[in-house]
């Protein structure tokens, strides 16, 4: 047992990206395959598997952690915190052939080709405070749009006399200089920004996970018009049980965790 989970946490000879069942059976004299299987089910060692992970090089990093998390852990009072962000280039796909539903036994089928019927793009403002999310479903993602969302969030979900932190990534259309003089003829919008490489930060990201979890991975839409029908009655429902963003981790914890993960890489 103990050469077999030596072996699995070494490289594999010759160039052999990865060790199989047999392969490791194979190469341990005596050991049968479902012998190796339970000493990877009982140590936990899944060699098929893989993590990806991509680490900040953003030299203000810790600085726009602690900003970021501190707004969703210590939201300053009198004051809308909203994470903001586009889904762009969404496709109304239809499926060549119906589907077969799930069976006893059987799981649900679906062609692996489809139709294009079009794209859309969805900019989505989530309210960390109460969970409510304004979404709009826009035909092109450039800054004539941004510009048109920030009105439409400006007149809908930002109420009089409060300062509003909105937390959304380094995209282009963001720093766009007439986006840039928008910000000045808003004096009370305060843009914090996420480390390059560190979308997960953004708390909408959730949001459009769940999104394209229960709506639009499986859809069937067979125009844009269908496909943003289907946005919008997700944003409805979504907002009829709203739930306030939750953030745990503190940015020393994060850091720290990062640091560990880099080191065991190093």
């Amino acid at each position: 047992m103990r050469r077999v989970v030596a072996l699995t946490c070494a490289e594999p000879p010759g160039e052999t990206t990865r060790w199989t069942g047999r392969a490791m059976a194979a190469a341990v004299v005596g050991i049968s395959l479902r012998s190796v299987q339970r000493t990877w089910a009982a140590h936990r060692l899944q060699p098929h598997r893989t993590r990806g992970f991509k680490r900040s090089r953003d030299p203000d990093f810790a600085a726009k952690l602690a900003a970021i998390v501190g707004l969703y852990m210590a939201p300053p009072r009198h004051a809308v915190v909203l994470s903001l962000d586009e889904k762009s280039r969404i496709q109304a796909l239809d499926r060549t052939q119906p589907g077969l539903p799930l069976k006893t036994g059987k799981c649900g089928t679906m062609t692996h080709d489809y139709k294009r019927n079009g794209t859309t793009a969805l900019f989505a403002a989530l309210n960390v405070l109460n969970g409510t999310v304004l979404g709009r479903c826009m035909q092109r993602h450039r800054h004539q749009e941004f510009l048109r969302f920030l009105n439409a969030v400006e007149a809908a979900a930002a109420p009089a006399g409060k300062l509003i932190h909105c937390i959304l990534d380094n995209y282009a259309v963001h720093k766009h200089p007439k986006v840039m003089a928008w910000l000045e003829r808003h004096p009370r919008w305060t843009f914090h920004c996420t480390p390059t490489s560190g979308s997960w930060l953004n708390a909408v990201e959730t949001f459009f996970s769940a999104l394209t979890r229960r709506r639009l991975r499986r859809g069937v839409f067979r125009s844009i018009v269908e496909l943003q029908g289907a946005i919008n009655r997700y944003l409805a429902e979504h907002n009829d049980d709203p739930a306030p963003f939750v953030w745990t981790k503190t940015a020393d914890q994060i850091t720290a965790k990062l640091d560990r993960l880099n080191a065991s890489v190093h």
